[in-house]
């Protein structure tokens, strides 16, 4: 709920005059005690294990580039780095594992997201890729940034530290950027996520009633949602970090586009993807020794994937079906073509592009049933009613707007979701962001576009169920 508070911007709005009236040496240290400062606020006593993360990391660090200086003995130096994983790990596995009942504390905000910050960290000083960071305030910085402590995007240190730490001037350019993307983002979480949710919800709490159909109608919804949920926050995190200068790596790159699921991993949330290769795929031997090894590689990398994203055993289901898909796809790959052969069809052509996407959006929204289900077993049996109950007709008649949804409200909905569609389509022809050729655009047509997507949001916009806003599903990865 960060990103959705009155007070959070008004805490953005006083860092940010704050930022700006100190001096650029010392404009860091504003961005620190404004970092500390907001998680103290709504984190609470999770700080407690925030300051313990930045100890770990900063003082693993230093022990590893010692050691690494003086030529100690590889053996020594990752007992070091294993030790030092597992300490930044503690909490996550504590929580994952162990279900502490009574504990706020362990139940830190972001806990997922620097984590895996910290343990990149000292994978990269062991590797000698990245040097220690000696500054203990910089270090803290680093990692308590506060719009992407949220819920990502997981940067690295040599992408995100001397951003912050160098200070940056105003520049109108990035500060009308991260307007732009601000924006964005609360148009896909008001007019998209939170509407598709109500529906989403409705079928998933009462599964055992709404079978067939109406989970096809609920995965392929909870599919939008979950993504433009996730993108919101994303678009809102890189836009307020770019109204202090900084520029955040991007997460997703239209990844209901794709034409596989490999691609499909390699266009969703691409910090995570790119941490589990960087930092278990490739130390695992990735695909350099035969094709079982990389399999089974591919098979622990999910099951890791799976374990990150929650506790119970539907999460790990999810991630080894992904493992599956992958590993089926790479073996059937030369039958396909065969097939695509046979019946003349041109992988390039039109037919073939459908076909390909719409199968990978089909079978990444059968893993989301899993994935959003209230258990395994309840993800199991919606699975089971989608092929075997037939129900057609609720397409025809009123049945899917006893959903929670009233025809307006649907089709505010529907209309959201083809713009997104439109803009993302146009997005991938174009050699630029969309948004930058809006900036580009005279004043006029800019504002225009800008004041009408504040009065649709405004108007429009879903503020929750009830007014209520909704968390960020991510948020509680």
């Amino acid at each position: 709920m960060v990103f959705l508070s009155f007070e959070f911007y008004i805490a953005v709005t006083v860092c940010l005059g704050l930022y700006y009236l100190t001096p650029v040496r010392f404009r860091f240290g504003i961005l620190l005690a404004g970092s500390l400062g907001m998680y103290c606020c709504f984190s609470g006593r999770g700080i407690l294990v925030l300051g313990a993360g930045i100890l770990t990391g900063y003082l693993g660090g230093l022990a590893l580039q010692t050691m690494r200086k003086r030529q100690v003995p590889q053996r020594d130096q990752k007992l070091c780095l294993a030790a030092g994983c597992l300490l930044a790990l503690l909490p996550l596995l504590r929580n994952r594992f162990f279900q502490p009942a009574g504990g706020s504390l362990w139940q830190a905000i972001g806990l997922s997201y620097y984590t895996l910050q910290i343990v990149g960290y000292l994978a990269d000083v062991y590797r000698g890729e990245t040097p220690a960071e000696p500054n203990p305030a910089k270090y803290a910085l680093f990692l308590s940034f506060f719009p992407q402590i949220v819920q990502g995007p997981i940067p690295r240190y040599g992408q995100l530290g001397q951003q912050l730490f160098s200070g940056n001037r105003f520049s109108q350019e990035k500060f009308s950027k991260g307007l732009r993307w601000i924006l964005w983002g609360f148009f896909l979480k008001m007019m998209i996520a939170d509407r598709a949710g109500v529906i989403v919800d409705t079928v998933f709490g009462n599964w055992e009633i709404y079978t067939g159909d109406y989970v096809l109608t609920a995965g392929i919804l909870y599919s939008i949602q979950l993504y433009t949920d996730f993108m919101s926050c994303v678009f809102i995190a890189r836009g307020i970090a770019m109204l202090f200068g900084v520029e955040l790596g991007e997460n997703f790159t239209r990844p209901y586009f794709s034409d596989s699921v490999r691609e499909f991993w390699g266009r969703w949330h691409i910090s995570l993807s790119s941490w589990l290769r960087d930092y278990i795929y490739i130390p695992l031997g990735g695909n350099r020794k035969g094709k079982v090894r990389k399999w089974i590689n591919l098979t622990l990398v999910f099951a890791v994937s799976g374990v990150w994203h929650g506790s119970g055993y539907k999460y790990l289901a999810w991630g080894l079906l992904h493992a599956m898909y992958q590993v089926v796809g790479e073996i059937t790959r030369e039958g396909r073509r065969k097939l695509y052969r046979a019946a003349r069809i041109d992988r390039e052509e039109l037919l073939a592009k459908i076909l390909k996407k719409g199968s990978t959006f089909f079978l990444v929204t059968l893993a989301w049933i899993l994935f959003r289900a209230e258990s395994l077993r309840a993800g199991v049996q919606m699975l089971i009613s989608l092929f075997t109950v037939r129900n057609p007709w609720i397409f025809f008649d009123d049945s899917l707007f006893s959903l929670g949804l009233d025809m307006k409200e649907a089709m505010v909905l529907l209309l959201s979701i083809l713009l997104l569609l439109g803009v993302s389509y146009k997005q991938s022809r174009m050699k630029m962001q969309l948004g930058e050729w809006l900036g580009r655009q005279h004043l006029i047509l800019r504002w225009g576009v800008y004041l009408a997507g504040i009065l649709c949001i405004v108007v429009f916009g879903t503020y929750g169920y009830g007014f209520d806003a909704k968390d960020f599903i991510y948020g509680g990865f």
